[in-house]
């Protein structure tokens, strides 16, 4: 195999440098294999990445070497890859907008393995149109996240707000609910704070919203930070830089029920079985229309 291949993505052209290179040396999965699996899975992807603010996690020699997290834009990169500028305290940052699968491909060619997105739009920086609910286990048992995901649905349900769940690849779960993005980032992480607190409430012996680890007693966190200005989740159907190469999948909620269902259960290892989750569709309509945080609000106040 060449040192250098071309790829067409759409109208352009992309250059797939050192193809060969293996990034997960435990499973001998290159880059190529990288590329291959996001040009199959661009289609079902870029929905949930357009317009939004990145952050890359990129590994230039694979797993094993050096590892860091991209939110500067390099100015390398080509003119056709979408900018956004926004604030941060004390100046700006220039992030990536991954808008194409032209622009997927080249971010994986920087062997940029996971992508992660803001919860809020690049146009509307400071308007969050997602709330994420990040359920890890306490321990290495995935049962606990099993049970609080049932219960944030629950609350979820009293509150009349929609969500999708999704496996991270890593050690749990998402819960995201699709907001109308007319609140700041203020609004929505107390909402999200308030309603961890009613669950820690309400099952005192299974979840906390304890910060300190040695305050836990065991108990799942429930970890509402992702909702704050400037952070990011792990995008829907990227892949994870873990041995096996873990895929973050989007799952419909009957899939929690399923006693072989983990955080890892899709990776690089079945690619066909990854891009068959992604043609059902799980998340049929949930993202259409976002819910008001007012309306909620009122609703979670009449509960407390």
């Amino acid at each position: 195999m060449s040192n250098t291949e071309s790829v067409r993505a759409g109208r352009r052209t992309v250059e797939i440098h050192r193809p060969e290179k293996v990034l997960f040396p435990d499973d001998g999965f290159t880059k190529a294999d990288l590329i291959g699996y996001y040009r199959q899975v661009a289609t079902y992807m870029l929905p949930h990445l357009r317009g939004r603010p990145l952050m890359l996690e990129r590994l230039p020699e694979g797993l094993g070497g050096p590892h860091f997290m991209q939110k500067d834009t390099p100015d390398h990169y080509p003119d056709w890859i979408r900018r956004a500028e926004v604030g941060k305290e004390g100046g700006t940052v220039t992030h990536t907008v991954c808008d194409s699968t032209a622009a997927l491909l080249f971010l994986a060619d920087q062997a940029c393995i996971t992508l992660h997105r803001w919860p809020a739009r690049a146009d509307r920086p400071r308007r969050p149109d997602r709330l994420i609910f990040d359920l890890d286990p306490p321990g290495t048992d995935f049962e606990p996240v099993r049970h609080a995901a049932r219960q944030v649905r629950a609350l979820l349900e009293e509150l009349c707000l929609p969500a999708t769940l999704m496996t991270t690849g890593s050690k749990g779960l998402h819960i995201t609910v699709p907001l109308t993005g007319n609140a700041d980032f203020d609004t929505s992480r107390l909402l999200a704070k308030d309603m961890a607190d009613v669950l820690a409430q309400r099952h005192p012996e299974h979840l906390t919203t304890a910060v300190r680890k040695d305050a836990r007693g065991g108990r799942l966190y429930l970890d509402m930070q992702r909702n704050s200005y400037a952070q990011t989740a792990v995008a829907p159907w990227s892949v994870r830089a873990k041995p096996g190469g873990p895929i973050a999948t989007p799952i419909t909620w009957d899939l929690l029920d399923d006693p072989e269902l983990t955080p890892r259960s899709w990776s690089l290892k079945d690619v066909d079985a990854v891009l068959a989750q992604a043609r059902s569709d799980p998340w049929t309509g949930v993202l259409r229309h976002g819910r008001s945080l007012r309306t909620a609000r009122k609703r979670l106040d009449a509960l407390r």
